[in-house]
């Protein structure tokens, strides 16, 4: 800060810079003042909606609990939406003075001027459940204080009345839903049912249910089948004998034709056992594919089976709400406070504009003072010597005004660029001063 490092150098600046002090700060407090002075009156009011979330417990114990919040948000997006916006600002007339508005600006403006703040719940929440809200607070700032608190209670009435319409259409489709789920999965279930009997039918000779059964019958199948093959054997000697005979007696004759027929009769029931035997065997063959389609079917029927009974159960609580909702016992929207009209605007930009340029006015102006002092380092009194130029002074010679004159006179002095700056900087003050004082009378009326 060069030669201004103590307080006395501070009163010093003061006394010497004070008619630019004076009039930079006071041109800039007036502009402040001025400019705050003229900001619009902000009027703000609020509606408040009291939201009820009563957790109503089945007889099956899970309790039924509404998700306040994510309805709220859906409602709060339908009602800023420009639809709806723009029908708000049709019925109560809103930005009517404002020729030059587009219906976006219009929009923009209401979506600015109005905000929903939700007032979340003391009742403590489970895990996994969705946090609770007890109130909603609806807030509009309007130019005009009537305006908004109409404004306030139409936007709080349509909540009510969309919360109203929405618990019972969410209640109507939710019941419609699931028991068109109940309906299609049902009719699924007979179905898939009705294909495993004929599939069963169509296959009931290889089914793995009859798979030790037909076991046995192939053991018995064989056993008679060797049985038989004994006997065939036995009289297929006594015929080689008879044949091999030269000459048959009439009796002998006869038993060869015994045993013919017989060996005939043997042989057609070994076939049809071998025949039986065979497609036993083949049915056993296509057992294991089958077992892998019966498998599928009931894997399928068993999904089937458990959606069935997850919708069933779905169903039942979509039941319970929708007789909930009938008998006003979920979440409940009541207007717990209307708009009001403000009395008084609320402290808004106008005030912090004046302070904060009334803070800016005064740094700038011993911000310019002190910038003048810099730019001319002159040491004027002995301490500032003393610092400077670790010198003693031996004798202090006063500012005489006829020294000074003669100073002012010097070419040297009259050179000096502080001395412009400082000049300019003082008739643009003044020309700001004078400027903020005409047209606070031209906009002042009277």
């Amino acid at each position: 800060m060069g030669h201004i490092q103590t307080f006395d150098d501070v009163l010093g600046m003061i006394k010497r810079r004070w008619l630019l002090i004076l009039l930079v700060g006071g041109a800039g407090i007036l502009l402040s003042v001025f400019v705050g002075s003229t900001q619009p009156a902000i009027y703000e009011t609020a509606a408040v909606i009291q939201i009820e979330t009563p957790v109503v417990a089945e007889s099956a114990g899970a309790p039924v609990v509404s998700n306040t919040g994510q309805v709220l948000q859906l409602i709060e997006q339908r009602q800023l939406t420009r639809e709806s916006l723009l029908a708000m600002i049709d019925r109560h007339g809103l930005y009517a003075e404002a020729q030059g508005m587009t219906s976006d600006q219009k929009v923009t403006a209401l979506r600015q001027s109005v905000q929903f703040q939700s007032i979340a719940s003391a009742a403590p929440q489970g895990y996994g459940t969705p946090s609770g809200v007890s109130a909603l607070i609806i807030t509009t700032r309007f130019l005009d204080g009537p305006q908004g608190a109409r404004v306030a209670n139409d936007f709080a009435q349509s909540i009510l009345d969309q919360s109203t319409e929405g618990q019972a259409a969410r209640s109507r489709e939710t019941m419609r839903f699931f028991v068109e789920e109940e309906s299609r999965v049902g009719q699924e279930i007979v179905t898939l049912e009705a294909d495993i009997a004929t599939y069963k039918n169509g296959n009931a000779d290889a089914l793995p249910a009859a798979r030790d059964t037909r076991q046995d019958e192939i053991t018995a199948l064989d056993a008679n089948i060797r049985t038989l093959d004994q006997s065939l054997v036995g009289l297929e000697g006594e015929r080689s004998v008879l044949e091999n005979a030269a000459n048959l007696r009439a009796v002998e004759q006869r038993q060869l034709e015994t045993l013919i027929a017989q060996i005939g009769v043997l042989t057609a029931q070994k076939t049809a056992l071998a025949d039986r035997r065979a497609e036993v065997r083949s049915a056993m063959s296509r057992t294991p594919d089958i077992e892998r389609e019966l498998g599928a079917f009931d894997r399928r029927l068993q999904q089937l089976q458990d959606q069935y009974g997850v919708i069933t159960r779905r169903l039942a609580e979509a039941d319970t709400s929708q007789r909930l909702e009938e008998r006003n016992q979920l979440e409940r929207f009541t207007l717990l406070e209307r708009a009001t009209v403000p009395q008084q605007a609320t402290g808004g930009s106008g005030k912090k504009l004046m302070a904060l340029g009334v803070g800016v006015s005064l740094v700038v102006a011993f911000g310019l003072a002190l910038l003048l002092e810099m730019m001319n380092p002159v040491l004027r009194t002995g301490n500032q010597m003393l610092r400077q130029l670790d010198l003693i002074p031996v004798i202090l010679i006063p500012d005489l005004p006829l020294a000074a004159a003669h100073r002012r006179n010097a070419p040297e002095s009259r050179n000096r660029p502080s001395d412009g700056v400082q000049r300019m900087v003082m008739i643009a003050a003044a020309v700001v001063l004078l400027l903020v004082v005409m047209t606070a009378a031209a906009v002042i009326p009277g």
